[in-house]
């Protein structure tokens, strides 16, 4: 009988290389480099983006949750905080208002800030 020669094992190096080759083959010099430099613009790109810690966050989820309860807390204490010192300040005004002594708009504005005191 005859012995069968065994198909020679190809490394994943020598595979790429062999793919690589094909590819350079089947196109033209211009449009490889062309090619090589749009793949390494993509590549600085998703670095300048840090795509990498991205992904890594959200394949986390309990650091994504702990984050975004932090966030939406120190959102919401900004949003009470905002409001607090617009109602203040809208408020001295409405008394600086009354201060003044307008005939038709100082009663409104009196009434106004005698209701807000009481509350």
């Amino acid at each position: 009988m005859a012995e069968r020669a065994e198909p020679e094992q190809k490394t994943p190096e020598t595979q790429e290389g062999e793919a690589q080759n094909n590819l350079e083959e089947m196109i033209s010099s211009g449009e490889w480099q062309t090619f090589r430099r749009q793949v390494e613009e993509l590549a600085n790109l998703l670095e300048k983006m840090r795509l990498a810690d991205y992904i890594a966050y959200l394949n986390r989820p309990k650091r994504m949750l702990w984050m975004n309860f932090i966030v939406s807390l120190v959102r919401g204490l900004g949003v009470a905080l905002g409001a607090s010192i617009l109602a203040a300040l809208a408020l001295y005004l409405l008394k600086q208002l009354v201060i003044l002594k307008l005939p038709l708009i100082g009663g409104l504005i009196a009434e106004l800030v005698r209701i807000v005191n009481l509350n």
